[in-house]
């Protein structure tokens, strides 16, 4: 029987699942990163999302687009969001994809050399030129986002429309207690990275480093130094004892983790770095577990955690 098709959120219909496009080694992205696009459209995913630098910036050859993210980071040889790196960069990854646009272009972490009006106005420019049709932010505080937008409105420019965070069972503070106060005021959805500790959330490093994981690379040896550290045994250790509630619920531990971040009211999507078909499939059955995210559940992982923060709503709740 074919699948349920999966919940969009507004923006020209979001989905609540999109997929990272980055596979680790470049002579693999053309295999790969064709099947990951197929099997993710077939099941209703409409968001897709490649940076310059993902695999050299071979992944947009291979990348078919219909809400399409298109980050502008920080390359080896052009860093920051100046205006001519925000344009250039679009422009050449335009023509490397052979588009004449895309509809979200990304300033990927903030830019502290760089006045907040030029960013703002070089985002203004590639849109009002038709190389995208809007712009959000990238793990942006919610200051810095507040003055993106106050700079907008003060100079009748475009401000940014979403913002990307990272939000996992260890990273929930900006998501949780600073974001909301922007969602229904400036930003209007958010696309959360649930995997952008790469992986240390799946469970796979439960028994140390497998040999063929990212963090057994040369250059992810800052990745094997976090998940050997104490912080991040801890960390494995509250991980085991989630992988009892996710026995529970019937899935597996990504998938209790991808389900977590979508009961949030304030995620409109959550994207899924994946590098197999095999993971791809696994992470999209997340969508069957919501339903069971109960209160009580969501109060159990809670307890395992220990490290939900607290809210204005709360504050106010206690006094």
């Amino acid at each position: 029987a074919p699948r349920p098709p999966l919940p969009y959120h507004s923006l020209t219909l979001i989905c609540q699942l999109s997929v990272l496009s980055w596979v680790d080694k470049a002579s693999c992205v053309s295999q790969v990163a064709e099947q990951l696009m197929t099997i993710a459209y077939e099941n209703g995913v409409n968001l897709f999302d490649t940076a310059e630098v993902y695999a050299g910036g071979k992944n947009g050859y291979f990348i078919f687009y219909f809400l399409f993210h298109l980050y502008l980071t920080r390359a080896e040889t052009e860093r920051g969001l100046n205006r001519k790196h925000i344009i250039e960069g679009l422009r050449s990854s335009l023509q490397r994809m052979q588009l004449e646009y895309v509809d979200v272009v990304f300033a990927n972490r903030p830019d502290s050399n760089t006045p907040m009006e030029e960013i703002v106005r070089a985002m203004t420019h590639v849109i009002n030129q038709g190389m995208s049709m809007y712009w959000g932010t990238s793990r942006w505080s919610a200051m810095e986002i507040m003055e993106a937008y106050s700079v907008a409105r003060q100079f009748n420019l475009i401000p940014p429309v979403c913002e990307q965070a990272e939000y996992n069972f260890f990273q929930r503070d900006k998501v949780e207690t600073q974001l909301p106060e922007l969602y229904h005021k400036i930003v209007p959805w958010s696309s959360d990275d649930y995997l952008a500790s790469c992986g240390i959330i799946t469970g796979k490093y439960e028994n140390g480093i497998p040999e063929c994981s990212r963090a057994s690379m040369k250059p992810y040896a800052w990745l094997k130094e976090k998940i050997v550290s104490e912080d991040g045994r801890k960390q494995q250790a509250k991980l085991k004892e989630l992988t009892t509630i996710s026995e529970k619920l019937g899935c597996t531990l990504p998938q209790l983790a991808i389900a977590w971040c979508l009961r949030n009211e304030g995620v409109s999507s959550v994207l899924l770095g994946t590098s197999s078909p095999i993971q791809l499939a696994e992470n999209l059955r997340a969508m069957e577990v919501i339903p069971k995210m109960t209160a009580g559940i969501v109060t159990e992982i809670d307890h395992v955690l220990g490290n939900r923060p607290h809210s204005k709503k709360d504050f106010h709740q206690a006094h």
